[in-house]
């Protein structure tokens, strides 16, 4: 499948399992789950910073008008868009990231995924939550809600990870 159209099709995947699904769920605690920030980190490496941000404008966007939020995932998602690629780049392989890979756990590698995902899951979250509470009062509400919101995200993001490589294995 062509690059382009398989980010097109990830994209209203997500965009329809976060608003149908996953937006209807609440378990308090400050819990949300959250999968749009996986689709930026699948983003191809040698996408430009633009380009990626314009991406996460939109995907954000989209999230905003059906989850009401008013541009919080849309802020989120460019904060995420721009500091993933100096995340990218302090964890970079010594020869540099190969352009036939993708930013998956198949690919790079559970040890790498993990730790890449989980810093730019909390760049988003903190964001996120930051805006949403606006006060500094409320600080350890905000990091709690990172904590608990992130965690969720990252096993979310995984099991969607692991049905997508077991999905093209039995391809």
């Amino acid at each position: 499948m062509n690059l382009i159209t398989k980010n097109i099709v990830r994209f209203f995947v997500v965009v329809l399992i976060q608003s149908l699904v996953l937006n209807q769920i609440e378990l308090g605690f400050g819990i949300h789950f959250m999968l749009q920030p996986l689709l930026i980190m699948m983003l191809p490496f040698e996408l430009s910073v633009v380009w990626m941000m314009l991406f996460a404008f939109l995907s954000g966007f989209v999230m905003d008008i059906f989850a009401n939020t008013y541009g919080l995932s849309a802020s989120a998602m460019i904060m995420m868009a721009f500091a993933r690629p100096s995340i990218f780049k302090m964890f970079s392989p010594r020869e540099g990231y190969d352009p036939l890979k993708e930013p998956n756990i198949s690919d790079m590698g559970t040890n790498w995924f993990l730790t890449v995902f989980s810093l730019l899951v909390a760049i988003h979250h903190f964001w996120y939550f930051l805006i949403e509470i606006f006060s500094f009062s409320d600080f350890l509400f905000v990091l709690q809600n990172t904590v608990l919101s992130g965690f969720t995200t990252i096993v979310i993001s995984l099991l969607a990870q692991t049905f997508m490589i077991e999905r093209a294995k039995t391809k």
